[in-house]
């Protein structure tokens, strides 16, 4: 009994050796668009009646003025717009997030991350302008809730949205970043940051200047352009793709390989440089623009 306890001991003692060998990263992904298909603010205004041409319309407005920071026009609409403050409970939100349609194998991406990747462990957040309920209700049993960061309300005993506590957006987005670096110790070159739009823009800036990585998930032009790399798919696996070959050093069987493993063959991999063009005529007649790309 006591030589077993021992192996048992010696087995336990090189299993947390081996991990803590391990390059620790921290992978950081927005939600709305990266990790689903549809934003939050129109499956609320769906689920609350409100049309999406009349979502579409406030939210553009805040844009356009600067009343908010990118990515919170949801939030500023769910404490100060009529339409939105005086019906939007607690568990409305929690119902968003069992309607959103998330991209295919987060929950693969999860434990790939964590420890499918030889030498290496990446911790899995998620940072999100998002409300926290739509984020935690849409990704329970995938992600686990204290991964997950989004924009918090304070909540009056009848149910109503009373204050916002914390908001997980532009600079909120960077600052909630800082934290967890440094809560988790892992050095500024060895975070990941995964984002789609505008409202990502901050904290990629902040995570490309210490050197750490960006993956853009969307063709939109200004993120593509500071994204270190960019990766189109419906599903969630082929974000992996950068860090398999940029960050792990794997080769293209390698990664063919991990893929087949869960079931999926690469059908196509393509990577094409775009480059943006604008001509405008010497006459000085409307702009001309068009992408040209490259293989």
């Amino acid at each position: 009994m006591t030589a077993n306890r021992h192996a048992i001991s010696k087995n336990a003692l090189k299993l947390n050796m081996a991990k803590d060998s391990r390059k620790h990263y921290l992978f950081a992904s927005d939600f709305d668009k990266t990790l689903t298909f549809n934003d939050s603010g129109y499956v609320l205004s769906e689920l609350l009646g409100i049309s999406v041409e009349e979502f579409e319309r406030k939210a553009n407005g805040m844009s356009k003025l600067n009343l908010v920071q990118q990515g919170a026009e949801l939030s500023y609409l769910l404490l100060h717009d009529p339409a939105f403050h005086s019906q939007v409970r607690r568990e409305h939100l929690v119902e968003v997030g069992k309607n959103i349609r998330l991209k295919e194998n987060i929950k693969q991406v999860y434990e790939i991350l964590d420890s499918k990747i030889d030498g290496f462990h990446f911790d899995f957040y998620v940072l999100s302008a998002a409300p926290v309920e739509v984020i935690q209700s849409a990704l329970d049993g995938i992600v686990p809730q204290d991964h997950i960061f989004g924009t918090e309300f304070k909540y009056k005993p009848s149910g109503e949205i009373e204050s916002l506590v914390r908001a997980t957006a532009g600079y909120g987005k960077v600052t909630r970043l800082e934290q967890l670096v440094e809560e988790l110790g892992v050095p500024a070159d060895h975070v990941v940051y995964v984002g789609d739009g505008n409202s990502d823009l901050h904290v990629m800036l902040q995570v490309n200047r210490r050197d750490g990585f960006t993956i853009a998930v969307s063709e939109s032009k200004l993120v593509a352009q500071i994204a270190k790399r960019t990766v189109l798919s419906d599903n969630a696996l082929p974000a992996l793709v950068p860090i398999l070959e940029e960050i792990a050093g794997w080769h293209r069987p390698q990664i063919r390989q991990l893929f087949e493993s869960y079931g999926f063959l690469i059908q196509g991999w393509d990577r094409v440089q775009t480059d943006w063009v604008t001509l405008r005529p010497t006459g000085g007649k409307d702009e001309i623009g068009a992408p040209v790309e490259e293989k």
